[in-house]
């Protein structure tokens, strides 16, 4: 009799060990897929960076530049495609991909396993120079932007008034270990 306890507790002291090692695994699972995010975020700061460059003294440092697409710049001049969750579909495919930029321009730190790819839209309809009508503008605060461009070219030695500039939007991708993804976003106006 005092067997059959003894196995029964044996039985149950085994379950309770299995489910424990179940239970820290998972947890331990979880936190490394969230070291692997936290990680991937800071990765994809390295885009950020390199879109500064281009914007501020690189190839697209130019209003003019900016009117046309630039493919060795990963640059498009119109609004691209997006996915229901707002991320370019160049983004999602290298095929798409192919068509807007180039895989070159992808930062990669083979050490770590990681792959970066960014793209550069401007939020217009078309390409060609920025209007209120096709393009997503900054510093608009009236419905059709008429009042403050007619305030801006009346009086051009009046600094106070604001120029109303196009937005551009920053999409990242960073690919991880175990082909770990993760997508950024984030716009400028230039």
């Amino acid at each position: 009799m005092v067997l059959v306890y003894a196995m029964i507790a044996l039985v149950l002291m085994l379950i309770g060990g299995a489910a424990m090692m179940r239970s820290m695994n998972t947890a331990l699972f979880n936190a490394g897929n969230l070291g692997f995010k936290r990680d991937l975020t800071n990765q994809g700061e390295r885009a950020i960076q390199n879109v500064i460059t281009l914007a501020t003294t690189g190839v697209l440092a130019t209003e003019a530049s900016r009117q046309a697409n630039a493919p060795a710049a990963n640059y498009s001049a119109s609004m691209l495609p997006t996915s229901p969750s707002s991320v370019p579909l160049a983004l999602l495919s290298d095929a798409a991909f192919a068509g807007v930029g180039l895989a070159a321009n992808d930062i990669v730190l083979a050490e770590q396993g990681v792959k970066v790819r960014y793209l550069i839209d401007r939020l217009c309809l078309d390409v060609g120079a920025a209007s209120p009508s096709t393009c997503t503008l900054s510093n608009v605060e009236s419905t059709s932007g008429s009042e403050l461009l007619n305030a801006d070219a009346s009086n051009p030695s009046n600094n106070s008034a604001v120029k109303a500039q196009a937005i551009y939007r920053v999409s990242i991708r960073v690919t991880g270990p175990r082909n770990t993804q993760s997508f950024f976003q984030s716009t400028f106006s230039q």
